[in-house]
């Protein structure tokens, strides 16, 4: 009865190529047949390999049981493999097409390496997503020197990759929030971000030195003292003198608090399918799939943000506004990290020796 009523529906719907996974080839014999003996319209029945993603399901059976066990959130979590799903995590319509047109069809069964969506996901949203600065682990940065009460507007670029994106004006004032990973204490040798004495770039804004370093009752750092130097405003030296690294930052006083929520592969293996006798798929969900921040902060810019506006988040990768937002706390999803897997996997391969 399926294959009298699968062939019919697509004759009435006019279908002209009823496009199949591998296991309908064996029915196409009996699909013909009953549509030669109606004397119904024949659409052609093609057969092709199921597309296969590591580190995910594509059975709707098994996406179902997810649903239902609340294992994710719903259909269009940003951990499905389904359109909602990734149009949910800031993925577009563009780099998704760009990644089945890179897969192709094939009529053998495989599986595709999930880095290589993320891979056309980055070199799709690099070449139009604005640029803006935001801070997800946030510590104190306290400018002594800088004049009490002063702001400094200065001029931001939204996308190098597109002229025509033009510019947007950030803040700078006299306490500042950069990254917790951008400051270490005592560091390592080839560590060339904040640390005591040194000096660094804010990005678009002035040279800043490390003078003191604030702790609380338990030793944690809590609070960084620097000092700036007026003559680098938009990140320049007059004398010509260089540092080693450019850091991201936030106006304390102009930020935006915000929600981040950071996916990950939704199981830790790349086959989840591949389990011990008698366990189910269920065993290889990642419990660290999902990290949401509560108290992070972003540029004022973002302030009007809708529902599926994309960003790179400057050093940090590319996030999408989620449905939750809300004008008081806006939510950002992350997309994809800035580094991308499968452009290194392509390089090594390339460097691998042929063999003869």
């Amino acid at each position: 009865m399926y294959d009298w009523a699968h062939g019919l529906e697509d004759s009435i719907e006019g279908i002209t190529h009823s496009i199949c996974t591998l296991e309908f080839e064996g029915h196409r014999p009996l699909y013909d047949w009953f549509l030669d003996q109606l004397g119904a319209g024949h659409p052609q029945q093609i057969e092709f390999a199921r597309l296969n993603l590591t580190y995910t399901v594509m059975s709707k059976r098994k996406l179902l049981g997810l649903v239902q066990e609340n294992h994710v959130n719903g259909w269009d979590d940003p951990r499905m493999p389904t359109i909602s799903g990734m149009r949910r995590r800031g993925y577009s319509a563009a780099s998704i097409r760009d990644f089945c047109k890179g897969v192709g069809i094939a009529k053998f069964n495989s599986t595709v390496d999930f880095a290589f969506l993320e891979h056309c996901v980055r070199k799709d949203l690099n070449e139009y997503v604005p640029r803006v600065m935001a801070v997800l682990n946030p510590l104190k940065v306290v400018i002594e020197n800088y004049p009490e009460g002063q702001v400094d507007e200065l001029e931001a670029i939204n996308n190098p990759n597109d002229p025509d994106a033009g510019t947007r004006v950030v803040s700078f004032s006299k306490t500042i929030y950069i990254e917790r990973d951008d400051f270490m204490e005592e560091p390592p040798k080839k560590f060339f971000r904040l640390a005591p004495g040194r000096e660094v770039r804010l990005r678009y804004a002035f040279f800043i030195t490390c003078t003191d370093v604030i702790k609380d009752d338990e030793g944690n750092v809590v609070e960084l003292r620097a000092t700036y130097d007026p003559e680098t405003r938009g990140g320049d030296a007059p004398d010509g003198r260089k540092v080693k690294a450019t850091m991201h930052w936030v106006s304390a006083d102009h930020a935006i608090k915000t929600q981040v929520r950071l996916y990950d592969n939704l199981f830790t293996k790349e086959n989840p399918e591949k389990t011990e006798e008698g366990e189910d798929f269920i065993v290889n969900l990642n419990p660290e799939s999902l990290k949401v921040l509560e108290s992070c902060w972003v540029e004022p810019s973002l302030a009007d943000t809708k529902a599926g506006n994309k960003y790179q988040f400057e050093r940090l990768g590319y996030f999408c506004t989620d449905k939750d937002s809300s004008g008081e706390k806006p939510v950002f999803n992350r997309t994809a990290t800035l580094r991308d897997t499968w452009a290194k996997i392509q390089k090594q391969n390339k460097n691998k020796p042929k063999k003869k």
